[in-house]
């Protein structure tokens, strides 16, 4: 085993400056001279201090991501199916992650050390980071930057995210189209872009299909399977019940599920049943009974794609050319039906 780069390089009978730059991946190093030195490096089980390799080349080899506890992040199932995509690109481009944790009004100091630290090349941060006016500036700090979700003051920056006001209209409209009246909306937390986008979805689509909207079929909180039983409860009990719910969450759409056979009811013969899902890998929606029927989208596919644009800002791409909204594709199953007459 080598321990340094000097070692390796008299092994090789080669510079340290040639080594060095051949490990980097230089391009005015020739081609036999990298292959040799990346094959005696990995039969030597040579690995470069990351001080030392980050001072030769400028970059770190990290990705750091950025997120507030008090929203309790890591207990939600889509931020680990997140994290999950991240990592799997960071592992096949041979990056670190860097976790960053922090509390409310210290962001901008959590920032200014993370980037002062010259640990990581990009900094991912997770909504709703940018969705708070006390926190929006964060978008503009001199440093490669990457949102997760629409960015709710519109800041320019590089983001993700994907098309939930066309989603949740689509959701809706698919309801309407069934024959239904009383469409109910579980949504998230609206004080955030994606729950103010897919309620103007819903909303939209209610109007188009000559439908008045009832704010006693409309609620709004965190996705969680307890907001959606006790939000499904509440609107079961009203003299004109809902016949469908289109629901912000698997999670959400579970506790519903729960509320309508508390009251006597069947999926989907006297209620039916939208979620969005984000293809959470741990509560998949085919493990309802009936099959759920979703607004499909992969929260892992955004994380390994979240990655690659960090990457590419590190790289120099500009923040205007990385903004990507994906489209929600409607993923007919056995939770809907028209309603009975």
């Amino acid at each position: 085993m080598i321990h340094s780069l000097k070692d390796l390089a008299e092994h090789l009978k080669l510079s340290q400056t040639t080594v060095s730059r051949a490990l980097n991946g230089y391009p005015e190093v020739g081609a036999k001279t990298r292959q040799r030195v990346i094959e005696a490096a990995e039969r030597l089980n040579y690995r470069p201090n990351p001080t030392a390799r980050r001072l030769a080349t400028g970059r770190a080899n990290a990705l750091g991501i950025l997120f507030s506890v008090e929203d309790k992040m890591l207990e939600r199932p889509t931020v680990t199916d997140l994290l999950a995509g991240i990592s799997e690109t960071a592992a096949d481009r041979g990056l670190a992650i860097h976790l960053n944790p922090v509390r409310s009004g210290e962001e901008g100091r959590a920032c200014e050390r993370i980037v002062g630290s010259g640990a990581v090349d990009a900094l991912v941060l997770l909504s709703p980071l940018l969705d708070t006016a006390e926190t929006s500036w964060l978008a503009k700090i001199d440093f490669p930057v990457v949102g997760h979700g629409r960015p709710v003051f519109e800041q320019d920056v590089a983001s993700l995210s994907v098309d939930n006001l066309g989603a949740f209209h689509k959701g809706a409209a698919y309801l309407a189209g069934l024959g239904h009246r009383r469409i109910a909306l579980l949504n998230g937390e609206e004080k955030l872009a994606y729950g103010q986008d897919r309620r103007r979805g819903y909303l939209t689509a209610l109007a188009e299909a000559g439908l008045a909207a009832d704010a006693a079929l409309m609620a709004s909180g965190r996705q969680t399977y307890l907001e959606g039983y006790r939000a499904a409860r509440a609107m079961l009990a009203l003299d004109g019940r809902p016949t469908a719910f289109l629901c912000s969450s698997i999670l959400v759409a579970t506790g519903a599920s729960r509320a309508i056979a508390e009251a006597g009811l069947s999926i989907p013969r006297d209620v039916s049943l939208v979620a969005h899902d984000d293809a959470v890998s741990a509560i998949p929606a085919e493990m309802a009974f009936p099959e759920l029927t979703v607004l499909h989208s992969s929260v892992r596919e955004a994380g390994r794609r979240i990655a690659d644009m960090a990457i590419e800002r590190a790289a120099g791409t500009p923040a205007r050319d990385l903004v990507e909204v994906w489209d929600v594709p409607l993923i007919v199953r056995g939770s809907t039906a028209a309603p009975r007459r």
